[in-house]
């Protein structure tokens, strides 16, 4: 049987409202009165609604968070740095996957409206999109702070934190270069999210850069899929002229593609040199030693929530403030060039 307040107020003999200022600790309360509200609230064990509180205090302490793809490691990072820093605030947090559709997002958004949460942290799924898009006039008119991770948004003038991605494509692709590649193909995220569009920008900045002729056959269009790296893998391993390196614009994607060389057995880098954006610490526990672009998603989520934090703190509308996190690359030699009879 659930336990409420006027249960509680029938055992002590007060009113539902003293029970309500013992709880949230408002009011006065005589001390006799005080213990023994207390007293009957552990032997009823009762436990408050968070949300019942939260209609009278008008705080939920809540915050909403939403991200594409749970299952992606570099998001499940960001959680924790967010998670790492809200817990130190004692603030709740309501978590939502989108699986990159814009119809679940706006679910999403309008499920946490009505949770009354005091603000978001939010990884859209769209990026060019009409100034008018219901997504876009929801998150307009929830009236609370915003901030964006990891997700430009044409539109949307919110503060955010986001990585380089340009910097980190080109870097990654250069290294390649470096190596002696002359043949390197990309495999890009979905092209309606801006760091895919960053990170084909900074490929193909790489290849000019160099005098590389950008080649359309070596673009290959990706949607962060595990599935869809697979197949884009397998098409190009049956090129006539198959590159000799590809950059991997994700992380999921990454393991796509290591399966696809696998089925063929085939070898990295001897048959083909890979290099991917966001790291995936399962290949180092096997000892598969990939080099990547190392973009501090942990360090993503903690900013992005002392941002907001900043926000809920204010009693005025902060300007807004955009940082931009530098990229890292960490080499361990998927990179190398190794002639090979496919060229």
């Amino acid at each position: 049987m659930t336990v409420t307040i006027n249960d509680i107020a029938e055992r002590v003999g007060v009113s539902h409202a003293t029970i309500s200022r013992v709880l949230n600790n408002s009011g006065y309360v005589k001390d006799e009165t005080r213990e023994k509200v207390l007293k009957a609230i552990k032997e009823l064990n009762y436990t408050p609604s968070a949300i019942a509180r939260s209609l009278s205090t008008s705080k939920t302490n809540t915050i909403g968070v939403i991200v594409p793809d749970i299952n992606n490691l570099f998001f499940g990072d960001i959680i924790k740095g967010i998670t790492e820093i809200a817990d130190e605030h004692s603030l709740n947090i309501i978590l939502c996957d989108t699986d990159e559709d814009k119809d679940k997002e706006l679910k999403a958004i309008n499920v946490l409206k009505e949770q009354r949460i005091q603000g978001l942290i939010i990884t859209p799924t769209f990026y060019k999109n009409s100034g008018n898009s219901e997504n876009l006039n929801t998150l307009r008119n929830l009236g609370i702070p915003i901030i964006l991770i990891d997700g430009h948004v044409e539109y949307l003038d919110f503060s955010g934190v986001f990585i380089d991605h340009i910097k980190g494509a080109y870097d990654g692709t250069a290294a390649l270069i470096e190596a002696g590649h002359r043949k390197v193909a990309i495999i890009t995220g979905d092209m309606n999210s801006r760091p895919a569009k960053e990170r084909l920008i900074g490929y193909e900045k790489a290849l000019e850069a160099n005098n590389i002729p950008i080649e359309k056959e070596y673009i290959f269009y990706g949607n962060y899929k595990y599935e869809t790296a697979y197949e884009i893998t397998k098409q190009i391993l049956k090129m006539d002229n198959r590159p000799t390196a590809i950059f991997v614009s994700s992380n999921t994607m990454i393991l796509g593609c290591i399966k696809a060389f696998y089925e063929e057995k085939l070898n990295i880098p001897k048959d083909m040199a890979i290099i991917g954006f966001d790291k995936v610490d399962i290949l180092n526990i096997i000892g598969m030693n990939i080099s990547f672009i190392n973009g501090p998603s942990i360090e993503l989520g903690r900013i992005g929530m002392k941002m907001l934090l900043e926000n809920l703190n204010s009693k005025e509308r902060k300007e807004i403030k955009r940082v931009t996190i530098l990229p890292e690359l960490l080499l361990k030699g998927s990179e190398k060039y190794i002639k090979n009879k496919c060229e």
